[in-house]
């Protein structure tokens, strides 16, 4: 498994989600948001960190204002989390790292 964060497209988005073993945890952002930029570093860490228990993907809403709309993003950043293929959960704005992770349900230990 790859252990960087995905960027998702319109043609790639599906497939990800559905043939994920694990978790996927995919962030709506944009370019021009601060707290979206502030999120990346976080991200991009636990794409490494939890690459056997969790994938990470990014969809900007600005590339692919389509798939936001099939989610109903109206604000960045939003993370949606998908189990099975099917999302599980919607988060709205910026999270610790702590706090993404609890929501999203993946424990810190190994």
């Amino acid at each position: 498994m790859s252990t960087s964060v995905r960027t998702l497209t319109e043609t790639t988005f599906d497939e990800e989600i559905t043939v994920s073993p694990v978790p996927v945890v995919v962030e709506f952002w944009a370019q021009w948001c601060p707290p979206c930029k502030m999120m990346a570093p976080m991200l991009d860490a636990l794409a490494g960190d939890f690459d056997t228990r969790l994938r990470v993907g990014k969809v900007d809403v600005d590339a692919h204002p389509e798939l936001a709309a099939r989610y109903d993003v109206v604000s960045v950043p939003t993370f949606l989390v998908f189990t099975d293929g099917e999302l599980r959960r919607t988060m709205v704005g910026a999270r610790s790292r702590a706090q993404l992770l609890d929501e999203v349900g993946v424990s810190v230990s190994p």
